[in-house]
């Protein structure tokens, strides 16, 4: 098969829940087990970081991956799901996998699929696995997909787990309270294994507690050590903003720059401070220079993208991948905070989403610009819009992604802000994240 031929396969002949939803998610470590025992077992042949959460944990694992590669490490990542390229999903510093690989690696092993039926994930995460391991990885970064316990990726024994924050999201799947969708994003925690837990939360920190002690696992709850601020303005040399950070309350890494320039990263990168201790206990060579390049080159080194990501100035143009209350809410609050005439919000979201409670945190005032994903599961445009009416926000539905952006670039002054989010896949079709 050609590339194209194997994607085609790939994503017609395996449920890939990212495209049609619950019907492509498969609760259990079971395929996955068969297809590691099939490949050798290559998750037992490379060191790793898991990195489980509601929001954040991309953000996360693409941090910790950043500074590793800083220090002079061989590192995988993996991380889901992709933007653009299907390639996007496995990296070893920075560079994706090769489309000749993945054609060859699926024409390998497709009879195996043929006979365990894996989902879509499944097969990613068995990709990965030997692709890592064929690669010699130092470390490999490993971004939890759904949950957490019945994820694909929980086949792993790693250095140091990561949970970077419990909110709602996927409550069909996880459970209908936080401490519900804890217990799932727990089942990562591993026998002796040290975790991480980014923020302190009141409602779920119980439930990290009794299962740490359970899998006699060190609990280090990270925002009891680091907390990061950012600074008001840009450092006018290198336009990042500066980050206060304390360590005990103490200053620590003073004028270090953040590559990810959302607000809500101070959230997490106490917990990717936390997790870079938790390496060195166990002999990683981290030094505060490799730190500092890290989290200042992150989207260079590892090529994430699509997190407060600004593609236009006058008006100022920004994307993010925020798709939950949660997310949503916390970048509305740095929305807010910037100068602009007017709000412009180019807004789509998929259909097993709570849309009336993300709709309740968008800012009445803006003009909005309701699209669809090119996805089975996009809620329609003109559903959107009529649901977005009754919140009491004003706008029209548009044809495509690309139709929306375009009519709020025209619609907007130069000293407006025009957004685009509300879902992954809505910023995976925005053309200038990869010019």
């Amino acid at each position: 098969m050609t590339y194209p031929e194997t994607l085609a396969y790939l994503y017609d002949q395996l449920p890939m829940f990212q495209r049609v939803g619950a019907a492509g998610y498969k609760k259990g470590l079971g395929n996955t087990l068969v297809l590691a025992e099939a490949l050798g077992h290559p998750e037992r042949q490379f060191r790793s970081v898991h990195v489980a959460g509601t929001n954040g944990k991309g953000s996360s694992s693409h941090m910790l991956a950043a500074v590793l590669q800083a220090a002079g490490y061989k590192v995988g990542l993996y991380t889901s799901p992709h933007l653009r390229e299907f390639t996007e999903r496995i990296r070893v510093n920075g560079q994706e996998i090769a489309p000749e690989y993945l054609v060859e690696w699926v024409a390998r092993w497709r009879p195996l699929f043929a006979e365990v039926q894996p989902s879509f994930f499944e097969m990613c995460v068995a990709l990965a696995f030997a692709y890592f391991a064929e690669q010699r990885v130092d470390v490999a970064v490993v971004e939890v997909g759904l949950g957490g316990r019945f994820d694909s990726t929980n086949i792993i024994t790693p250095l140091v787990s990561l949970i970077t924050n419990i909110s709602f999201d996927h409550q069909a799947l996880l459970g209908n309270t936080l401490p519900e969708i804890a217990g799932e994003k727990a089942g990562i925690i591993k026998q002796g294994v040290p975790v991480v837990v980014s923020q302190t939360q009141p409602e779920v920190a119980l439930v990290f507690q009794r299962e740490a002690t359970a899998q006699l696992a060190h609990l280090v709850v990270a925002d009891q050590i680091y907390q990061a601020s950012f600074a008001a303005e840009p450092s006018p040399e290198t336009g990042l903003r500066p980050l206060a950070i304390t360590q005990h309350g103490r200053p620590y890494l003073p004028n270090a720059e953040l590559g990810l320039p959302g607000d809500y990263q101070q959230s997490n990168l106490p917990g990717v401070l936390a997790t870079l201790d938790e390496l060195r206990a166990q002999g990683f060579r981290i030094t505060e220079a490799a730190v500092r390049t890290g989290l200042r080159q992150v989207t260079t080194l590892t090529g994430l993208r699509g997190r407060w990501s600004i593609i236009g100035r006058r008006p100022l143009v920004v994307c993010d991948t925020g798709h939950n209350a949660a997310g949503l809410e916390m970048v509305v609050t740095q929305l807010r905070r910037l100068p602009h005439q007017r709000l412009h919000l180019v807004i789509g979201t998929v259909n097993d989403k709570d849309v009336p409670g993300m709709l309740a945190l968008l800012p009445t005032e803006g003009l909005f610009y309701f699209c669809a994903a090119n996805i089975p599961r996009a809620l329609p445009a003109a559903e959107l819009a009529a649901m977005a009416a009754a919140a009491g926000l004003h706008g029209q539905a548009h044809g495509s992604v690309a139709a929306a952006v375009a009519a709020a670039r025209v619609a907007a002054t130069a000293d407006d802000v025009v957004f685009i989010g509300g879902s992954t896949f809505v910023v995976a079709e925005v053309e200038e994240l990869y010019s």
